[in-house]
């Protein structure tokens, strides 16, 4: 009865385990490397989740109405390390974002470089993924 136990419990623990690595996606499951993207706009809110954070940008379109993009990208972990922090996106920064967009052509994209005004480039960290395109 014991080594059931610990083997049902053991069990348990493998599949917990996995869950998460089930549910990271690759690149070309989700983005397009067909359809780059470089757009303009303003922060409204950035997300520093696991395992990716996200930036949210009013960006204006050619028929003046105004989008929110939402970008993809790397860990807060990774963007730390790439030397950016929760207070590099304050709400209203103007950024320049590349990447490249949702197989479903929606307002969601992975990016891959951000330009501050002041032309101060970052990348994204999100480049690695399988199936990404190369720099």
């Amino acid at each position: 009865m014991r080594t059931k136990l610990m083997v049902v419990v053991a069990a348990a623990g493998l599949v917990l385990a996995a869950a998460p690595l089930r549910a990271h996606h690759a690149f070309a499951a989700e983005f397009d490397q067909d359809k780059p993207i470089k757009v303009q706009g303003s922060v409204t809110k950035w997300e520093l989740t696991n395992p990716h954070s996200w930036i949210y940008i009013d960006v204006k379109g050619d028929d003046g109405k105004t989008a929110t993009w939402m970008i993809e990208g790397a860990s807060p972990n990774n963007l730390y390390r790439l030397g950016l922090t929760k207070e590099s996106l304050p709400a209203g920064s103007v950024i320049t974002v590349e990447g490249y967009q949702a197989k479903d052509g929606s307002t969601r994209a992975v990016g891959r470089n951000i330009t501050f005004a002041n032309g101060k480039k970052f990348f994204l960290g999100l480049m690695e993924a399988e199936g990404a395109p190369k720099q």
